[in-house]
């Protein structure tokens, strides 16, 4: 269980953000000035050097959002400039792309950021990037939207890459293009022009989420422990229903991967901020932060999978900081990353200080060695992140992944905002 400390605050972190923000613009200088396009998109590093593994290209984004989100933080123009030049160059692919359902990762970390940045007033307001922002984000919301499997309850949900059988917990972070669509007046067009609200599936989506892929110990199964997600739910496509959970990543159905924890968790404290309260994403949230909380070592950082087989190994795990070296079974700092964010938005949210401590203790302990990658020649910024350890698609101890480094950063921005007193982050 986390030790949650209550001496943190944003302020108290500065020092830790501030050399996070340094470290990260010589990583992001040795991505641009080593990869190619033509490479794919870098997923995970290997003796510190990003490589690629083509499966759906879904870090493209995370790769020219962290040059943004790097401006953001900093002010300084060439990360702004880089990150703008790569998007319009080399992500309108992703706009359009039918077969995946990571719209939300790809881009809104990049053409979502870009246009976030324009309506606060951080770089120059130009109608002609305005609109090639908005045109972008409108037709990847759409054409997510187009991923839409029918629930026998009158729900829906985006299907995953697997196919109209399939949810997956981590789409729930990437609706946020739906979400930003909306916002900008966007509709689906569908048979007999039927005007289709990306709103309304957005949260359909998110709603069936919190009803299938999160536990709330109520008697589902025999493993119903409050709080837990399953990675993928699997439905009859000729009738709707449910008919179990099943895993991808994670060690087993019955178990809880980690990271697809962590995109509840932060996913649905968004759309909780987004739409000002709902009561089944606030159940969801609720449980979801509790069980990490619980089941995460003192120091913040989770085991990839809360029922790998390995931690019977090292005795009490939940009560002994997480050893990101041991042989049994890998931690995961990309879940760190983005668990914290969800714990932070949720305790602002709520104005529960038992969430957001929990965030600040999470963040505390990533932002320090031996997660924070201090070696100029290492390409990652966090160390000790996990990819798809089942298929051996794994970063492993001293290795990072970008969507671990991308997730640190925007949660360091957070924080930075805050302590700072400037304008909250958000994603719209």
């Amino acid at each position: 269980m986390i030790r949650v400390r209550s001496d943190l605050t944003p302020t108290a972190l500065l020092p830790k953000l501030r050399r996070l923000f340094e470290l990260s613009a010589a990583k992001i200088d040795s991505i641009e000035q080593s990869w190619s396009p033509d490479k794919g998109s870098p997923v995970c590093t290997d003796a510190g050097r990003y490589t690629s593994r083509g499966w759906t290209e879904w870090t493209q984004g995370f790769q020219f959002g962290s040059a943004i989100l790097q401006f953001d933080a900093t002010g300084e123009q060439r990360f702004l400039d880089m990150g703008r030049e790569r998007t319009v160059a080399v992500m309108a692919p992703h706009i359009t792309h039918t077969g995946v359902h990571d719209h939300g990762f790809n881009n809104i970390s990049t053409y979502g950021n870009l246009l976030r940045l324009m309506n606060e007033g951080r770089i120059p307001e130009d109608d002609w990037q305005r609109g090639f922002y908005e045109l972008a984000i409108k037709c990847s919301g759409a054409v997510q939207a187009m991923r839409w499997s029918r629930t026998a309850d009158g729900g829906g949900y985006i299907y995953s890459f697997n196919g109209p059988h399939s949810l997956f917990v981590d789409t729930i972070r990437t609706v946020r293009a739906l979400v930003v669509a909306h916002q900008l007046g966007h509709v689906l067009m569908g048979e007999n022009d039927r005007k289709i609200s990306l709103l309304d599936r957005a949260i359909q989506h998110a709603r069936s989420t919190a009803k299938y892929s999160v536990y709330y110990g109520e008697g589902r199964d025999s493993y119903d422990v409050r709080g837990r997600t399953a990675h993928e739910s699997i439905f009859n496509v000729n009738d709707g229903n449910y008919r179990c959970p099943n895993s991808q990543q994670g060690y087993s159905p019955f178990t809880t991967w980690t990271r697809g924890l962590a995109w509840a968790m932060c996913g649905f404290a968004e759309l909780l901020e987004f739409t000002g309260g709902d009561d089944v994403l606030e159940k969801a949230a609720r449980a979801t932060c509790d069980f990490y909380i619980e089941n995460t070592p003192p120091d913040g950082i989770p085991y990839w999978d809360t029922g790998a087989p390995g931690l019977a190994q090292l005795g009490d795990w939940r009560a002994t900081p997480a050893d990101p070296y041991n042989p049994h079974e890998p931690v995961d700092s990309s879940a760190a990353a983005i668990g914290a964010q969800g714990l932070l938005r949720l305790g602002h949210f709520l104005n529960d200080d038992r969430y957001t401590a929990a965030g600040l203790t999470v963040c505390d302990t990533l932002f320090a060695e031996p997660y924070l990658s201090t070696a100029p020649a290492h390409q990652g910024l966090i160390l000790h992140s996990v990819y798809h350890r089942p298929n051996s698609w794994t970063a492993g101890p001293g290795e990072s992944s970008m969507w671990g480094d991308y997730h640190a950063r925007e949660v360091a921005l957070y924080l930075l905002r805050l302590a700072e007193n400037k304008s909250y982050l958000r994603f719209w």
